[in-house]
């Protein structure tokens, strides 16, 4: 397989127009601070090195009032012992205003959480059409009941989802198929103040690593449909003492109607949990071949993302991970199982990074799926004892090239991807309604960045809103196949996905210079199914289950 790559790598280098892409320069634009967005990240460093600063946390765009246009939620930290802020650090909400700025309504809307933030996810999970948000926590996690008013309601202990472990990860879907959407929470590990130690590396003071730890089994919970939650995670099969849960994401990966789920584990096998269509799951991570990479050696990983890179119709799997281990592409090759293509899909050049954050999204919108990745070092002091890295550093964008291949082009996007930062969590969605995809970069320890697509290409595009009837009201797990002539693409609705971040539940399609979409197709979590012909692009469409049906 290495010889295999190699040869791979020497061709793709020779000839250089394997490496092309949609005409157009891609570029983004850091429109942080003229939008409004003061937001400042705290992770409570006191010079301690407590393991619970090194992760930082994520956030998430959703359409939080209905207008139309997806506001931004932003997960923060807190003080920990030996440290005070100014000022208490909390969650914070922006309200979209639909001119490119946004306002804080944090206070108004009630959701200031002031826990040790990580994570969020977004899903409708009373089905009454407002969205909901989960935040995890160390400590107690808390549910944001949405209110319908631009408030919400903290309905965490009436729900019974407050678990008070050090949750990371999270993600809504409908594993049952009732109609109401359930909740996986990934725990980290067993950390506390009280048996905290002090960590070297080459007589340099570091953060301990992971393995110092001991891990924590992960929680799903089952939606009860009456507002309330019921742990299931032993009776469903995924229970685990072994993991170190960080990323999470659900998708049907073997085409069989269900919602399957990936878990990213730190310094620990990944979990790839098959849905039996029963209430339970197998994991299948080892006969997958994505438990490890190729070799069979374990990774440390943060962020987990399904996406169809190749367009055949079957979903892929990217999981992110430390410094020296390749970032992991598997290809699905059968629905059953998957290859290892890292090295020859250009995933080497992320050997000296640490990453966390990543999306499948096509930012080009030329019909495939191009990557995003968050990158940033964990040890603060990384550069006094190795010289090849550095504690901040370059987010990436990765190409497609429609051969199979990523490109590395970040260096040629503007100024949004220039700066070197500890970058954690990323969100992709049309914030400006524009028909191309915006990046919500979360950055430890600092300001996050909101970068606006300023890209030249003049291509084509459709943006879909979904909205259940027999399935769960946001539409969560519905697959949509799109058809332009010869070239058909699929992606789900996701309620929670990559590093702690929820992207955009809008499905965004790219369909290059296609002047008209041949069929529309809706595969809901209930098994209806709903086909649109003869869709003109360029819009923002709503398919509601049911209405047409054929």
């Amino acid at each position: 397989m290495r010889y295999t790559s190699f040869l791979f790598l020497i061709t793709c280098l020779i000839n250089t127009s394997y490496w092309v892409h949609a005409e157009g320069k891609i570029s983004f634009t850091d429109i942080t601070a003229a939008a409004g967005l003061q937001f400042h990240h705290v992770d409570g460093r006191s010079g301690q090195r407590y393991f619970l600063e090194t992760v930082g946390s994520g956030a998430a765009f959703f359409d939080y009032d209905g207008d139309g246009w997806i506001d931004i939620y932003f997960v923060n930290g807190a003080d920990l012992p030996g440290f005070r802020s100014p000022q208490s650090p909390t969650n914070v909400l922006y309200r979209n205003n639909g001119d490119s700025t946004f306002t804080d309504v944090t206070e108004r809307a009630g959701v200031g959480d002031t826990g040790y933030g990580g994570g969020c996810a977004v899903g409708d999970y009373d089905n009454d059409g407002n969205l909901d948000v989960y935040v995890t926590n160390f400590g107690a996690n808390v549910l944001y009941r949405n209110n319908g008013d631009s408030t919400f309601t903290d309905v965490t202990q009436h729900a019974g989802v407050g678990d008070r472990r050090w949750s990371l990860g999270c993600a809504f879907a409908d594993y049952d198929n009732d109609g109401f959407v359930d909740l996986y929470v990934t725990n980290y590990i067993d950390f506390h103040f009280e048996t905290h130690t002090n960590c070297t590396q080459k007589g340099v003071a570091a953060y301990c690593p992971p393995e110092s730890f001991e891990g924590v089994p992960d929680t799903l919970y089952r939606n009860n449909g009456d507002g309330t939650f019921t742990d299931v995670t032993a009776i469903a099969g995924v229970y685990n003492e072994g993991g170190k849960g960080m990323g999470v994401v659900f998708g049907d990966y073997d085409n069989d109607g269900d919602a399957d789920c990936y878990v990213g584990n730190d310094a620990g096998e990944n979990f790839l949990y098959q849905n039996r269509g029963d209430g339970t799951f197998t994991n299948v991570g080892w006969m997958a071949a994505v438990e490890a990479d190729e070799n069979g050696n374990v990774q440390g990983t943060m962020g987990v993302d399904f996406g169809d890179y190749d367009n055949d119709g079957l979903l892929d799997l990217i999981a992110i991970n430390y410094q020296q281990q390749p970032n992991a592409l598997y290809r699905n090759d059968n629905a059953n199982f998957f290859t290892d293509v890292s090295f020859v899909a250009g995933m080497a050049d992320s050997v000296p990074y640490v990453g966390w954050g990543v999306d499948f999204f096509d930012v080009d919108n030329d019909g495939d799926k191009d990557l995003l990745i968050a990158n940033g070092h964990l040890q603060d002091t990384i550069e006094q004892y190795d010289d090849t890295t550095t504690y901040p550093q370059h987010n990436h964008l990765l190409i497609n090239n429609e051969h199979g291949y990523f490109v590395n082009e970040s260096v040629k996007t503007g100024n949004g991807l220039q700066s070197r930062k500890v970058s954690r969590g990323l969100a992709t969605g049309d914030y400006d309604n524009d028909g191309d995809l915006d990046v919500l970069i979360c950055n430890a320890n600092d300001t996050p960045q909101l970068l606006r697509n300023d890209s030249e290409v003049q291509e084509n595009w459709i943006l879909i809103h979904t909205i259940g009837t027999r399935s769960n009201r946001a539409g969560i797990g519905t697959r949509i196949k799109i058809q332009t002539d010869t070239l058909i693409q699929i992606d789900e609705v996701r309620g929670g996905s990559g590093y702690l971040s929820q992207n955009d539940l809008r499905l965004h399609f790219g369909i290059g210079t296609h002047k008209h979409i041949d069929r529309i197709e809706a595969r809901w979590p209930s098994g209806i199914v709903d086909i649109i012909r003869d869709v003109a692009p360029n819009q923002i469409i709503t398919i509601t289950e049911g209405t047409h049906v054929r």
